[in-house]
């Protein structure tokens, strides 16, 4: 095998190793050859996407049972986009490489439009992704990627996402022993991990019951599988406050919750992957239904320039044209012979893993 090591890298932006809408992505292609090689084409594939893949089974009073799954999945493709950093050519006219290690410098900019932010869990992902593609005459293509961590600006362009928010609701307990109500404020909508959500419930209990008030920020996952729509919810955060005793009248209930640091952005503009998260204040009546009220909560993500990091040295890029060329600089870098893998890196990089794909 003549190539003996083929891998895809990319420079963090900044220390979270986070990009954004309009962000562009400098990285490079590592090719390393154990002789003159001939070279038909290579190309670099960036590439955002959700896709969603469960199964759901049915049986006899709720009794899973395999043979009756069915499997749902479902797709959707935002941006694709290539750069030819060798074109391909007629089978005559192949570039030839010689020994040594090779890289290939390349610059994307990410579509600085609306896209849904990376996602992971068992029945679906958003994925960000950066592909590195080797084709080479009677010889399978090689590839090699890694996937980037994208978080979305548009999930911070809701209307009334920073206006304060209020619900309200009454109720009548049965066999004439009263009404309750309840109204629930909150400081807005859009809240970053870490920040306090403050949430106040005035409740008037005009009835002879005891009213026990209960606040919980819980999150919505929600799966298009086409003909089939799964709901995954949970319950992040529960607080719990004193009952409040038959015919009290008014009182004024504050609890403030920590919105946890490792909760992801809302996902709310990606048709077949949703991420939500509510607000639901409960109020728990001897002897009678509970009256529940619910309110929008959007995670922000955390999105500064703060940490941005110097570019990496050693290399120059220009920025891309609209056809997305390869900004080359002189041509491809050559370092001949390679040196050991066990060696201190030659490249300072500040990326993620990667891996190579045979």
């Amino acid at each position: 095998m003549t190539i003996k090591n083929f891998q895809i890298d990319y420079d963090a932006i900044n220390r979270r190793n986070i990009f954004t809408n309009g962000d562009t992505i400098n990285g490079r292609i590592i090719l390393e050859a154990s002789k003159k090689t001939k070279i038909q084409s290579l190309v670099l594939i960036a590439k955002g996407e959700a896709r969603v893949n469960f199964s759901e089974h049915y049986g006899l009073l709720g009794k899973i049972n395999p043979e009756e799954a069915e499997d749902y999945s479902h797709k959707e493709k935002y941006y694709q986009i290539q750069q030819y950093i060798l074109k391909e050519t007629r089978q005559n006219e192949r570039e030839i490489i010689g020994k040594g290690r090779h890289v290939f410098p390349f610059s994307f900019r990410i579509p600085d439009k609306e896209l849904p932010s990376s996602f992971s869990s068992m029945f679906g992902q958003i994925i960000h992704t950066l592909k590195a593609k080797l084709k080479q005459s009677m010889i399978p293509a090689r590839k090699a990627k890694t996937h980037f961590t994208f978080v979305s600006k548009a999930e911070m362009n809701i209307p009334g996402i920073m206006v304060s928010q209020h619900r309200s609701k009454q109720k009548s307990i049965a066999l004439n022993s009263g009404i309750v109500l309840l109204d629930i404020y909150t400081r807005r909508m859009g809240y970053k991990p870490g920040e306090e959500l403050h949430v106040t419930a005035k409740i008037t209990n005009l009835s002879n019951r005891v009213v026990k008030p209960k606040f919980v920020l819980d999150e919505k996952k929600t799966y298009n599988g086409g003909e089939y729509i799964k709901v995954d919810k949970h319950d992040i955060l529960q607080e719990k406050a004193d009952a409040i005793k038959s015919r009290e009248g008014t009182t004024a209930v504050t609890k403030v919750l920590t919105i946890p640091r490792q909760l992801s952005p809302s996902i709310l503009i990606c048709p077949i992957i949703k991420l939500e998260y509510r607000l639901k204040v409960y109020l728990d009546i001897t002897c009678a239904p509970s009256i529940v009220l619910k309110l929008p909560i959007v995670i922000l993500p955390e999105l500064t320039d703060e940490n941005h990091l110097p570019p990496t040295s050693g290399f120059r890029y220009e920025a891309c044209g609209t056809s997305y060329e390869p900004a080359w600089i002189n041509g491809p870098q050559a370092i001949d012979p390679p040196p050991p893998y066990e060696a201190a890196a030659l490249y300072p990089l500040f990326s993620s893993s990667s891996y190579t794909a045979a």
